[in-house]
């Protein structure tokens, strides 16, 4: 589980993309690009506000992938810095590649 971005810190995530407050903000988590069982940190650059449900490629995809990524760092089929790489450069690439091909259904 990753630990909780601080208020402020996702109010700096919205205001640093642009994104209004209030109700559209409930339709965002504010996320972790590289996770921290993956070596991320809470620095802004990496934090990003991630659709929570709308369309395919949302929170759930993210953590999916977040979690077999991390088991396959603990397993050593997938070195630390190409997972990290992989999910910072094109996140759902990388799901296509280690959790499935196809879309999340």
């Amino acid at each position: 589980l990753d630990p909780a971005v601080p208020a402020s810190t996702k109010e700096a995530v919205m205001e640093e993309y642009g994104l209004p407050r209030g109700r559209a903000k409930q339709k965002y988590q504010i996320d972790y690009l590289v996770n921290p069982q993956l070596g991320g940190t809470n620095d802004l650059k990496n934090l990003w506000p991630e659709p929570e449900h709308e369309g395919i490629w949302n929170a759930q995809a993210k953590d999916e992938l977040e979690k077999h990524l991390h088991k396959m760092v603990c397993d050593r089929t997938v070195d630390l810095t190409v997972a990290q790489q992989e999910i910072a450069t094109d996140w759902i690439a990388a799901y296509r590649k280690y959790v499935r091909r196809q879309s999340p259904a």
